[in-house]
């Protein structure tokens, strides 16, 4: 949006004035007697001067001795300058703050906004500078010659309990905002405003006056002060000041007559900021490049601290020499780089040759063992692999479509897990270590290196990881692939985040598990039992059913997970385990005794796992009394004495209604029975511990549906003393078989 400006009629005639200078008609140049080099303890160079005939057109300055030390400023304007720089070109000069002063009400008392022109002269204000408003409110701006807007911020003071003012200018107090390349007037505004409906907001915390300003960014730091300031202010500023009477150097460079490089050692580089160019010396040489002598050698054998030499440094035009002294060779320019010159005699070259070729024979030889190492090597994990079933299993893998699982390298695993870190063990079990790996696509997966298997298993292996991979169920835990190039393969699972079920429970910092959560992650693990058992396209037996092996993703969502204990149920004959599987506490006592492994195994491990969710007890405790150690024997005899409901957690007995206690107790008593044909199927299992968190969920289903509560509630307190009367006799058995006595 344009904007009306002010008429000033001192920057006008200034510019007049610039605009109208003619060129000196004495010589440029610096040499002469009569013209100054310094003003007071700053230095003038050329092209800047204050004599006539000392200044390049545009470069004049004004030397005022009645100032003590002299006052240096530009020629036609006010501005004091600082210093003067030739090797950044850049001047740093002070300006005059702009400033306007308010009463209580907020109007206006006095106001001084002077402008700023540098229209058609040496100078733009440099990159460097930044505009900062200060005070509050304060909307600080500045205008382009034509009254458009080009840059400003709004400076608001918030009450002293809640402001930051710790040298930081980001609006509380002080604002400010860079400024655009090329700016040769800078001619600003300063408003207090008021916002309709909100005026308390700005003028609560407001300040006697508000300034704004160009500033040197360096030299700028905000500080409480400035707020309660009613005085004048001077700041410094950076101006960038270039050759700008041509578009670029490379036009200039053809004017021999105006060209400003004069020294023979310099060169011409275009301005960055605004048009035209500036000279610099060449490499190698210093000084001002725009007078004729101004460029003169770096000795640079001087200057050892900035051009590095440890040998004989000699001078040359433009750069310097620096070789080692003689009897020595070697890197002059790095310390203690020159040594000694060997004296290599024809003794010493001939022992010197005989040791080269033993040393080449004895590593040719050395390649060759390794070469024959890493073939044995290959097929040693040939070996293993056929062993492992990998052939079946690429065949197999060929014939089924649409398989995801994956035959993985050992280095894959290796790479994955950084080569086994121990950093890296997610947890330790019966049947090997867990390890989390990074795979090359990022995928984040849990790598099990197994330690032993039973030679039984080996033929099936693979066949049965295939078969397990093709589990697909949200309560289960993702089978990816293995690694058969190992004596014992390696299994790559997805990765779960949350850990085991177990760590939760039985942690030290035990986490608070509410009631239907653990309802939820008993029935979430039954589904995946009972998917595992009469979903799956072969049925599938755990063999090791337990709270560490029940994991818990970002969502807490349930997952049964470890098959190190797996096996497919044989649909034509009698599964007989060779080696004792499960974990003690949880172990099928039918099982110790017939060495059959079933479905109804899972069940019983599947009771003891429901103890131990809404107990919060292990499954065996071996600090207490010998007939408290097991947690089945223990809910046995408190069923059979008719305090089951004493058995469960204090946080679940205060959640959760009686009768429904009663019913998961129900279920836990029959999946621990003696034998497995009085034990109900997972299938079963799931049905009603699904239907208990319905009602649980839902409490009015009890009341609208009385008859569906009878029948769960009464079927299963009919056989109730059938199965205590069961365990009368197997109880202690069970607890023996477990401890490993008789």
């Amino acid at each position: 949006m344009k904007m009306e400006t002010k008429q000033h009629q001192k920057p006008i005639l200034q510019l007049l004035m610039l605009t109208s200078l003619a060129a000196a008609a004495a010589a440029l140049t610096a040499d002469s007697p009569r013209c100054r080099t310094a003003c007071g303890n700053i230095p003038i160079p050329y092209p800047f001067g204050v004599e006539t005939g000392c200044y390049r057109e545009g470069f004049g300055l004004v030397c005022n001795d009645s100032y003590h030390p002299p006052k240096l400023s530009i020629l036609y304007y006010d501005y004091e300058v600082i210093d003067i720089s030739i090797v950044s070109g850049e001047m740093r000069v002070y300006l005059e703050a702009g400033r306007a002063c308010y009463n209580s009400t907020g109007g206006l008392i006095s106001s001084s906004t002077p402008p700023t022109v540098l229209i058609e002269s040496p100078y733009v204000f440099s990159t460097r500078t930044k505009y900062v408003a200060v005070g509050c409110p304060n909307l600080g701006y500045f205008v382009d010659p034509a009254g458009y807007y080009v840059s400003g911020c709004v400076s608001i003071c918030r009450p002293s309990a809640y402001n930051n003012l710790n040298g930081s200018c980001t609006g509380d107090g002080c604002c400010q905002s860079s400024i655009p390349t090329g700016l040769d007037y800078y001619e600003q505004y300063l408003q207090n405003f008021i916002v309709a409906g909100g005026a308390g907001i700005f003028l609560a915390n407001s300040t006697p006056c508000a300034y704004g300003f160009l500033v040197d960014a360096d030299w700028f730091r905000f500080t409480p002060s400035y707020l309660s300031m009613t005085s004048d202010l001077r700041v410094p500023i950076v101006l960038d000041w270039a050759i700008r009477n041509v578009r670029n150097g490379s036009a200039a460079v053809h004017n021999s007559t105006d060209y400003a490089c004069r020294s023979a050692n310099s060169t011409f580089y275009d301005s960055s900021n605004g048009a035209g160019y500036r000279c610099n010396c060449s490499k190698g040489y210093e000084g001002n490049p725009y007078i004729e002598t101004g460029c003169q050698d770096i000795n640079e054998c001087e200057h050892k601290d900035q051009y590095p030499c440890y040998g004989i440094c000699t001078n040359v035009p433009g750069s310097y020499l620096c070789e080692c002294p003689r009897g020595t060779a070697g890197d002059a320019f790095t310390q203690d780089g020159c040594r000694p010159k060997d004296k290599f005699t024809l003794a010493l070259k001939i022992v010197t040759g005989a040791s080269l070729g033993i040393f080449f024979a004895l590593f040719m030889g050395f390649w060759a063992y390794l070469g024959l190492q890493k073939k044995k090597l290959i097929r040693t994990r040939q070996k293993f692999f056929e062993q492992n079933g990998g052939l079946i299993l690429q065949q197999q893998m060929r014939s089924c479509r649409g398989v995801t699982f994956k035959i993985y390298a050992k280095e894959e695993l290796e790479k994955a897990t950084n080569n086994f870190d121990t950093d890296r063990v997610l947890g330790r079990g019966g049947h090997g270590i867990v390890y989390k790996g990074i795979l090359e696509d990022e995928t984040v997966v849990a790598i099990k290196k197994s330690k032993i298997m039973d030679d039984n298993q080996t033929k099936e292996f693979a066949t049965e990881m295939l078969i397990l991979s093709q589990i697909n169920h949200k309560n289960v835990v993702k089978l990816l692939g293995c690694c058969l190039e190992v004596e014992v393969p390696m299994l790559v699972y997805e990765f779960v985040s949350n850990g085991t079920l177990y760590s939760f429970i039985h942690g030290k910092d035990q986490s608070f598990i509410p009631f239907d959560e653990r309802l939820r992650i008993a029935v979430e693990s039954a589904g995946a039992l009972a998917y595992m058992h009469s979903s799956a396209s072969t049925p599938i037996l755990h063999g090791d059913v337990k709270s560490a092996n029940i994991l818990l993703d970002d969502k807490f969502t349930a997952k049964v997970s470890d098959f190190g204990a797996s096996k497919l149920a044989a649909t034509d004959e009698v599964q007989l385990a060779t080696l004792v599987q499960g974990t003690c506490g949880y172990l099928d006592p039918e099982y110790l005794i017939t060495c059959q492994l079933t479905e109804k195994s899972d069940v019983y491990s599947f009771g003891v796992f429901i103890l131990e969710i809404f107990t919060r007890k292990k499954a065996l405790y071996f600090n207490g009394p010998e007939e408290d150690r097991s947690l089945a024997s223990c809910f046995i005899t408190a069923m059979k004495e008719g305090r089951c409901l004493e058995i469960f957690d204090s946080q679940v007995k205060s959640e959760a209604r009686a009768e429904l206690l009663e019913e998961i107790a129900e279920i836990a008593m029959q999946c621990l029975s003696m034998w497995g044909d009085e034990r109900p199927a997972m299938t079963e299992v799931a049905e009603r511990l699904e239907r208990l968190r319905r009602i649980q969920k839902h409490p009015w289903v009890q009341a609208n549906d009385s008859e569906e509560m009878d029948s769960l509630l009464g079927e299963s307190l009919d056989t109730h003393a059938n199965h205590i009367n069961g365990h009368n006799y197997i109880e202690q058995t069970v607890f023996d078989l477990e401890e490993g006595k008789g």
